[in-house]
């Protein structure tokens, strides 16, 4: 049960840190017109992110499945 515990604030914790990380800096405030509405940001590179998101979730995804199994047996 406490192992339960600590997993909920882990995950807790990395999903309510990432909602600060979306947040863009305000620009420049200096007056000008360029400020909130100029250009829009840069996308963000997720295909470079692609392939070792992949390896881990098929990695925990057998390591889940081995557990289970051997629960079971």
């Amino acid at each position: 049960m406490k192992n339960i515990v600590i997993q909920f604030y882990i995950v807790a914790l990395f999903m309510l840190s990432s909602i600060t990380m979306l947040a863009q800096t305000p620009g420049d405030t200096d007056g000008t017109a360029d400020g909130l509405e100029g250009t829009d940001a840069p996308a963000a590179p997720i295909d470079d992110y692609l392939l070792p998101m992949a390896l881990v979730a098929i990695f925990a995804g057998y390591k889940y499945s081995k557990n289970t199994a051997q629960k079971t047996v």
